[in-house]
């Protein structure tokens, strides 16, 4: 398994509402997209604010391998939907962190 995780440093002016329409795109990519096992996403409640630099929003996906997240990576819809997660967070691609961990 490996669990593609994100976090976002988003603009100040980007609403709850729109972090939830991003957030429902990508979990609708579990429909079209096999070993797309999962999809989490939510707000960072850590209490270490020092060392969260400024990510305070989050998600993950599941894949059952890594041939399903290389599959996600390069889908069409996914890459819209980073693209508009890049131009929401601070200084674009340095806003975006991703972290990809096999288990």
């Amino acid at each position: 398994m490996i669990r593609h995780f994100v976090m976002m440093r988003f603009r100040e002016d980007v609403s709850s509402e729109t972090k939830a329409e991003i957030y429902a795109g990508l979990d609708r990519l579990r429909e079209r997209l096999p070993g797309m096992v999962a999809f989490h996403a939510g707000q960072n409640v850590s209490p270490e604010t020092p060392v969260i630099h400024g990510n305070h929003d989050a998600f993950w996906v599941d894949f059952a391998d890594a041939a399903a997240r290389d599959a996600y990576i390069v889908d069409e819809e996914h890459q819209k939907l980073g693209a508009r997660i890049v131009a929401l967070t601070k200084g674009g691609p340095e806003g975006v962190t991703v972290v990809d961990l096999e288990f």
